[in-house]
């Protein structure tokens, strides 16, 4: 016969004592090693985040690295927030930059740091194109510096260009200027329309002079459509001011306004000959050390001939050439332009590659012809190294990486502690 099973006996009470101590001490220690827990989690995670990111950096920054060529390109793009813009990666124009005959990759980035990858979206605002970067429309975080990399399997090149939005108030702040020559009819240009006119035959334009809407009906201006043109009667120097040019543009059935505010400003016919330069626009070009620099001086020249005006590079007021006889600096191909039926010449300094030496050295570009000369000192000074910014990472990451350790003894040797007490209890 099978015994019958009985009640279970009442545990002592100095055992229930011993485990009530037991169960109170186990939710102390567990809240105060959660604490340490999350404190190294979220250090650990963050020394991981740097690492990568670093990571990533370094990789972009042999990227740029293994470019040859590097341009600091003249014309900067200017828009108003809501508008659209097209940044166009400029075609090289010097020999050595030819990549004409050879299949290319082309990327962006911004900022030297994030490549660009337009187009993940259903209904992209940014997209790539060719070898353009089609923003539709610009806000202001859009503003910076945009890097256009060509690359095929034995050379590479790149070109940084800056963009800048700007609120819909501060159009006088982004201004075009042109120059027309008094007691002469003239004309003035609406421009970077280009890759915005769908058909030639279906460009108007509003033509305004402070804020005045002109060319209709009018003796003074007068508007052809299909150009890109407001003519000017009699140019006297009452016509120098602002001037702005609207276009309605359509994408995706979607209809934007493009405006273009252009500074007028005339001169007396003495001095339509004269040059005058209009690129480097500051005293200072940032350059990266061991780095291949083109520096290009663009000299407006109006209505006189290529052929009667000469550009050159100085180097310490000596020429290029004599400061430089080893070759590492020197004059590119000399260029002749024809832009809005104006005339300009372009002369480019290469360094290659950019030396310290080149930051303590004065620079400057001539330009002179019979009517006139005009110099533009300019320096190179040099650019921080994404390198720089690995080097402070390093013992960033270390601390978190220590401090994380320190808070996972704490907790364990809480812990142990905890356990020594019970047990002696």
């Amino acid at each position: 016969m099978k015994a019958l099973p009985t009640a279970p006996q009442e545990m002592p009470l100095d055992r229930r004592m011993k485990s009530q101590r037991l169960q109170d001490a186990v939710p102390h220690c567990s809240l105060s090693c959660f604490f340490w827990k999350k404190m190294a989690g979220l250090l650990l995670v963050t020394c991981t985040y740097i690492i990568d990111v670093s990571a990533f950096r370094i990789q972009r920054l042999e990227s740029t690295e293994t470019c040859q060529d590097h341009t600091t390109y003249f014309k900067q793009y200017f828009v108003l927030r809501g508008e659209p813009v097209i940044l166009k990666c400029p075609s090289f124009k010097y020999k050595h930059l030819d990549f004409s005959s050879h299949p290319y990759n082309l990327t962006w980035s911004k900022n030297d740091s994030e490549m660009m990858r337009p187009g993940e979206d259903e209904k992209p605002r940014i997209w790539a194109q060719g070898d353009a970067l089609w923003f539709l429309p610009a806000s202001l975080e859009d503003s910076g510096q945009y890097i256009c990399t060509r690359r095929n399997s034995s050379h590479c090149a790149d070109v940084s260009i800056h963009l800048t939005v700007f609120e819909k108030n501060a159009a006088h702040a982004i201004s075009y200027p042109q120059i027309l020559i008094t007691c002469t009819s003239g004309k003035l240009v609406c421009p970077d329309l280009g890759d915005f006119i769908q058909k030639e035959t279906d460009l108007e334009l509003k033509w305004y002079k402070d804020s005045v809407l002109v060319g209709e009906d009018d003796i003074k201006f007068k508007t052809l459509k299909g150009t890109n043109f407001l003519y000017i009667n009699s140019v006297s120097a009452r016509d120098s001011g602002y001037y702005t040019c609207e276009m309605a543009f359509t994408y995706g059935g979607e209809q934007y306004n493009i405006t273009r505010t252009i500074l007028l400003k005339t001169l007396d016919q003495e001095k339509r000959f004269r040059p005058a330069i209009i690129y480097p626009d500051k005293n200072t070009t940032l350059a990266v050390l061991d780095s291949k620099l083109i520096l290009p001086c663009k000299v407006f020249i109006g209505s006189s001939n290529h052929f009667h005006t000469n550009v050159m590079w100085l180097a310490n007021d000596t020429y290029v050439d004599i400061t430089y006889k080893q070759g590492r600096v020197t004059e590119g191909e000399r260029l002749e332009i024809v832009e809005n039926d104006e005339n300009y010449i372009e002369v480019p300094l290469v360094f290659d590659p950019v030396r310290e030496i080149d930051f303590y050295t004065d620079f400057k570009c001539e330009a002179q012809n019979s009517y006139g000369r005009q110099v533009l000192p300019t320096r190179v000074r040099q650019e921080a190294s994404s390198a720089l910014w690995h080097i402070a990472v390093v013992p960033v990451a270390l601390t978190c990486l220590i401090l994380g350790g320190l808070c996972m003894h704490k907790c364990w040797k809480q812990k142990a502690g905890n356990g020594y007490s019970l047990a002696k209890s």
